[in-house]
């Protein structure tokens, strides 16, 4: 039993983790990198934080609840999981539209094969490993395995980039300017819309649930977000670096172009085995979570699960083959996701306190606390976007 949980413990962190290294994640973090310098640290500390505390008090209830975060919903309010379900699913195909793009462009400058070829056989890649009959394992080992290319290559281009740290530390604690945008886009893309259900999912389909398993769930989450983070901070202090050589990262690719200046040809060549990882293990996560959001509406839905997901795939597929993706499209979907937050964090912060959802639970005040100041904070954040916009 022990073994079990922690196989589903670090499998569902590197779900949500990998989840949300998609290539929305590498372009926002490249391109808030070069827009505010040094001071883009802050930004990141603060959505760590803001991170871990979505994401404990989320874990939590669906775990003591022993339901998925849309039945938990709509024992709240008729219909209200069902409006939760509609948001996280545009939103997932929204990012794996952009996913499947941004596989397709990995195994380009990997292979130098077609964008268009290679998004077709990555998501060929992904639907394998829901044809496996095992597919639990056949996504945690997948996962695993991604995850651990990914923190390899960056923690190397990290170290050969040279980034000025004395700089970045200074200013993660005194930035010299602050970007509300900023921070939506990347707790959005890190725990918003579906991202941080991932993981919450990925345990109750491995039975990690009920009062005994919250030190796993803890555990789980707090992981989850440790590995997100490192990527981000990898990335954003190569980034540093090359802009601190007096380097222009180019517009059209800036991660690539990071890689690129930071190893030359191998550099391009690594960048494209990360965007591959990152890609591909974000095809699965979102179709995975997304399709977990209305298996429990319909008994033909949970008997079909893995098509359903395998029909998501090969419909977020066609979409970017025959109709392409706008240039600011996983931007924008991080910002969407950002704002989808303080509903599904509302929701789950109110249930905490229902006993007909979570018993005799008693969830800590001083969590119940930090996700109250968070919701505040994204919806102020969020007002403040859109007044700007």
């Amino acid at each position: 039993m022990k073994q079990k949980n922690t196989s589903a413990l670090i499998g569902a962190a590197l779900l949500m983790a990998t989840s949300a290294i998609g290539p929305g994640f590498l372009t926002q973090t490249t391109v808030f990198t070069k827009s505010l310098g040094a001071s883009f640290g802050f930004v990141i500390l603060v959505s760590i934080l803001i991170d871990i505390g979505v994401q404990l008090n989320i874990w939590r209830v669906i775990a003591v609840s022993e339901m998925r975060a849309q039945d938990i919903a709509n024992k709240l309010l008729p219909g209200l999981g069902g409006f939760i379900s509609l948001l996280i699913i545009l939103g997932g195909l929204a990012f794996n539209i952009g996913n499947v793009a941004g596989a397709g462009l990995g195994l380009e400058a990997l292979f130098g094969i077609n964008v268009m070829t290679g998004a077709c056989i990555s998501a060929f890649i992904a639907i394998a490993v829901f044809l496996n009959r095992q597919i639990g394992k056949a996504m945690d080992r997948f996962t695993q395995l991604m995850g651990a290319i990914m923190i390899l290559a960056f923690i190397y281009i990290t170290l050969i980039s040279s980034p000025p740290l004395g700089e970045a530390v200074l200013r993660t604690v005194a930035p010299a300017k602050i970007d509300f945008v900023s921070i939506i886009t990347l707790v959005g893309g890190t725990v918003g819309g579906y991202i941080t259900f991932a993981g919450g999912h990925r345990l109750i389909d491995a039975g990690v649930k009920g009062f005994d398993a919250l030190p796993t769930v803890n555990r789980s989450a707090v992981m989850g977000i440790s590995v997100a983070s490192l990527v981000r901070v990898c990335l954003f202090l190569a980034a540093l670096g090359v802009l601190s050589q007096g380097l222009l990262i180019d517009d059209g690719n800036p991660t690539a172009s990071v890689f690129r200046l930071a190893a030359g040809n191998f550099g391009y060549r690594l960048f494209g085995l990360v965007m591959f990882a990152a890609s591909i293990t974000s095809i699965i996560g979102s179709a995975y979570t997304s399709v977990s959001f209305i298996k429990t509406f319909n008994a033909r839905i949970a008997k079909n699960e893995n098509w359903i997901i395998i029909a998501f795939i090969l419909i977020s597929t066609l979409i970017f083959v025959f109709v392409g993706k706008p240039v600011h499209l996983l931007i924008i979907a991080g910002a969407v996701n950002g704002f989808i937050l303080p509903i599904s964090l509302t929701v789950m912060l109110i249930a905490a306190y229902k006993p007909a959802i979570v018993g005799v639970y008693k969830q800590p005040i001083l969590l119940t606390l930090i996700g109250a100041t968070i919701v505040v904070l994204m919806a102020f954040m969020s007002l403040r976007v859109l007044m700007d916009m």
